[in-house]
């Protein structure tokens, strides 16, 4: 049986665009087990009742229900042993943890500026009104505030990433020879950034792109199948 997976979504059905999502998607993948994804939308809360939660990601793997991609990770690794591990010890799991935070808490509101207008306008209608609701206290201002320096902020955003390209100078991917959930973690801010942003977040000559694109070509292309609006 399938694992079904709770995936946020645009107005377009197709336009997967969570991080938290994304990490999900290639842990799955990476595990090699088959997987239904159930797109779901900011107000679709009943969808996911069942889950005592209002995010996602959810998963479902029979009667078992988890919530975070963390702790989905964590599960998919004690559920599925035989299968390759997303972390292959516990050293390995605390540079993941550390690459989640870092993600979270520098990479994120790094992409979220770039992102947030034109994210904005490919929602569904019905999810707009509760976006702006619950976002703009958050950063005490409109979206439209928000987003108007993007501009301005690419610069030091690109900057904040050298940490990442020095790791990626040395080695193929964040967990060494091959990737590790530290890898599906910051790749899924990238892919937020792809398949929401109207232009590309990295310059062409970014060391970090042919990283992306060697995500992007795990599994078949998984990630590269979902419509981008960066070139």
């Amino acid at each position: 049986m399938a694992i079904k997976l709770y995936d946020l979504a645009g107005a377009d059905p197709e336009a997967r665009f969570s991080p938290n999502c994304w990490r999900v998607r290639m842990a799955l993948a990476h595990k090699g087990l088959d997987t239904e994804t159930i797109c779901w939308r900011f107000t679709d809360k009943d969808m996911i009742a069942f889950s005592n939660q209002g995010k996602t990601p959810v998963i479902v793997d029979g009667d078992k229900t988890v919530v975070d991609s963390w702790a989905i990770a964590e599960y998919l690794d004690e559920a599925y042993p035989d299968r390759p591990m997303l972390f292959d010890s516990a050293q390995s799991k605390a540079h993941g943890f550390f690459i989640k935070t870092w993600t979270e808490r520098v990479m994120h509101p790094g992409v979220i500026k770039q992102i947030l207008l034109p994210l904005f306008d490919q929602l569904a209608e019905q999810d707009k009104a509760y976006f702006r609701e619950s976002r703009e206290p958050m950063f005490k201002c409109t979206l439209e505030e928000f987003g108007a320096d993007a501009e301005a902020a690419l610069p030091g955003f690109r900057a904040a990433l050298q940490p990442l390209r020095m790791t990626l100078a040395e080695q193929a991917f964040l967990g060494g020879d091959a990737p590790s959930f530290a890898d599906y973690i910051v790749f899924g801010a990238f892919q937020w950034a792809r398949v929401s942003a109207s232009r590309d977040l990295l310059e062409p000559t970014d060391k970090l792109v042919s990283w992306r694109q060697s995500m992007l070509d795990l599994y078949d292309g998984l990630a590269a199948s979902t419509p981008a609006r960066a070139a």
